[in-house]
């Protein structure tokens, strides 16, 4: 494991975030957003045109995992369909890259980064600001997204550290 790309699926806007997970210490490449309402674009052109920015995003950092935030349901049944087909396209996309894929809660990823999964967007971005050394974020879309590859870094090198015991029992 070494480039983790973590997704925040939406579907007016989706967060990305790259990080280098080769070392203990991982290093963010990269974070932002995919706007996808723009102008007078239907749900279905909204769905792919976050389709061909995955297909860029993928081609340009290379990643060996993916990481998508689970999904849960909200008030609005509508909204919460429109959301499970932006993760269904981010899905799809990181498999047709042959990347691994993983998914977490958002109160797993926010327990991991702040020590509560009941923290808000504002706490886990500036967790994350310490942590990996970002000036700021100008999207917190962004911020979830990155939020998600650190997890996910966290995640993997306490289950090799496990694997590792296990072995010298």
């Amino acid at each position: 494991m070494s480039i983790i790309l973590g997704i925040d699926p939406g579907s007016q806007i989706t967060g990305f975030g790259v990080i280098d997970a080769a070392t203990d210490k991982p290093r963010a490449i990269s974070h932002g957003i995919i706007q996808l309402k723009t102008g007078t674009l239907t749900f279905n052109e909204r769905l792919l045109l976050l389709s061909q920015n995955l297909d860029h995003l993928l081609k340009k950092y290379r990643p060996d995992t993916v990481v998508v935030e689970k999904l849960f349901l909200g008030k609005n049944p509508d909204s919460a369909f429109k959301l499970g087909h932006a993760r269904g396209i981010c899905v799809a996309k990181a498999m047709e890259s042959r990347c691994a894929v993983f998914e977490y809660t958002p109160r797993e990823v926010k327990k991991t980064v702040t020590g509560s999964g009941g923290a808000d967007k504002l706490q886990v971005a500036e967790v994350l600001k310490f942590v990996l050394k970002i000036g700021h974020f100008d999207f917190l879309d962004a911020s979830d997204a990155l939020a998600l590859a650190y997890h996910h870094h966290f995640v993997h090198k306490m289950n090799v550290a496990i694997e590792q015991a296990k072995k010298s029992l």
